[in-house]
């Protein structure tokens, strides 16, 4: 049976995620380290997670297994998540794959290292979410669950 866990903080689609899961009746995991308000939803399980650096990502890469779905923006947590056999999203719809992944964590890796080194810099981020990305998003998980269901 397919499950969605989401990286809970900061993800601006919940509710999204929640009306996929829902349509195909899977269990969701909002995973947190706290802050989040708890769904009435049967389907929804929320976890607030013990304090410590990367405590929810944890929690989500120690229970997901092949035919689950992460949905996260944090790219270690993802590789964890494919090592394990699942499959992981970004909030603006970009899948993590076992293809990209790789370079995905030596460019995160060498953008660290540059603001290491000029920590003066100002980082500009990423360009603000939008309502395409959320359309691209909807569109992708949905893709994605029919995959894993198919399994």
């Amino acid at each position: 049976m397919t499950s969605i866990y989401i990286d809970a903080d900061a993800c601006p689609v919940k509710d999204e995620t929640l009306r996929v899961a829902s349509r195909h009746r899977l269990q969701l995991y909002m995973v947190s380290n706290g802050g989040i308000r708890p769904s009435q939803d049967p389907l929804v399980t929320t976890i607030i997670a013990p304090e410590g650096p990367d405590a929810a990502d944890m929690w989500i890469a120690d229970r997901i297994k092949p035919g689950d779905i992460c949905v996260t923006g944090d790219i270690p947590l993802a590789a964890r998540c494919l090592e394990q056999g699942g499959d992981a999203i970004r909030h603006n719809g970009d899948p993590f794959t076992r293809e990209n992944i790789g370079h995905q964590l030596a460019m995160r890796d060498l953008k660290a290292d540059l603001r290491a080194a000029n920590p003066l810099a100002a980082g500009g981020g990423g360009r603000p979410f939008n309502k395409a990305d959320r359309s691209n998003y909807l569109n992708r998980l949905e893709t994605m669950v029919q995959a894993a269901l198919r399994k």
